[in-house]
């Protein structure tokens, strides 16, 4: 297949839209592609993107295949498709470069430099990003996991071994937030749940008293808390805005009172709380 001029994507349609698909392609799992772009497009505030991921586009064929995908996505969409690409064989990028779209090469920019510094070329062996290199690191990770998985919404209380303690009340945004730190830093995050019981004392709950400098507050608008309460137990009591703002109140005076460190996840990534979190406690991970 020959290489489409971009432009044919907005001849003959007669209606444009304002959807702009966006396709993370890679040689292997495409978590790395996926990461960056995701924080390049949140950038663009006011647009609208169809996002999917194509993994494991190791040989041409797959590339070809993966070519006519995103062509046919800017033909029903009447608009250049955007490509944030990892595949580290130039030939399987020129492949999908055929399709017309925006081509956005995740480590084309780097590698010169790096390899003119380091004076050796790189090594091109696919799905590198996320290769099982060393084992201690990965069941560090696994660990990590399953420590979170098992200290999850006050399920266990033995925290001597736990890194960070999420502290919030009900769909505050703890578990996710501990699975990440969990999975991206294998970092042992359990959280913990603040009841109605323990909400009548603005002073934290007996048992977090012994792990002070472990404990991170989550906090949420009480408006975006109920709406998500709401999903979960519809015109319940605990899905009820009162209820929401007397729970997030009581809990923001205990925080402050405490002086636990906190943030707000109303309008706050994963990443970014994920990231705050490790910073304000002094947790020197690297990512995996």
């Amino acid at each position: 297949m020959s290489k489409r001029p971009a432009c044919r994507y907005f001849q003959g349609i007669a209606a444009m839209t304002t959807i702009r698909p966006v396709f993370y392609v890679s040689d292997g799992t495409g978590i790395t592609a996926e990461t960056i772009g995701h924080s390049l497009l949140t950038q663009f505030a006011g647009l609208q993107f169809r996002t999917d991921r194509i993994a494991f586009v190791d040989d041409p064929a797959k590339a070809a295949q993966a070519r006519d995908r995103i062509h046919a996505a800017g033909e029903q969409y009447g608009v250049r498709p955007i490509v944030v690409n990892s595949c580290v064989d130039a030939q399987l990028s020129a492949i999908l470069a055929g399709s017309g779209a925006l081509m956005l090469d995740v480590f084309a920019p780097f590698i010169a430099p790096l390899e003119q510094e380091l004076g050796q070329p790189r090594e091109l062996r696919v799905g590198q990003a996320h290769g099982l290199v060393d084992f201690d690191t990965y069941h560090r990770r696994i660990n990590a996991m399953n420590y979170s998985l098992t200290h999850d919404d006050g399920v266990a209380f033995d925290y001597a071994e736990a890194d960070v303690i999420l502290v919030g009340v009900s769909r505050a945004g703890k578990t996710p937030t501990c699975v990440y730190l969990a999975l991206h830093y294998g970092v042992k995050a359990a959280n913990y749940p603040l009841t109605d019981q323990d909400l009548e004392s603005d002073r934290l709950p007996p048992r977090l008293k012994p792990w002070r400098r472990k404990l991170f507050g989550l906090t949420i608008d009480p408006e975006r808390l109920h709406q998500v309460r709401q999903e979960r137990r519809p015109d319940s009591r605990y899905a009820r805005l009162e209820t929401c703002r007397r729970e997030v109140q009581a809990a923001e005076a205990m925080f402050a009172l405490e002086r636990i460190p906190t943030l707000s996840t109303t309008h706050t990534s994963i990443e970014e709380i994920s990231g705050k979190v490790l910073s304000t406690l002094g947790l020197q991970r690297e990512m995996f």
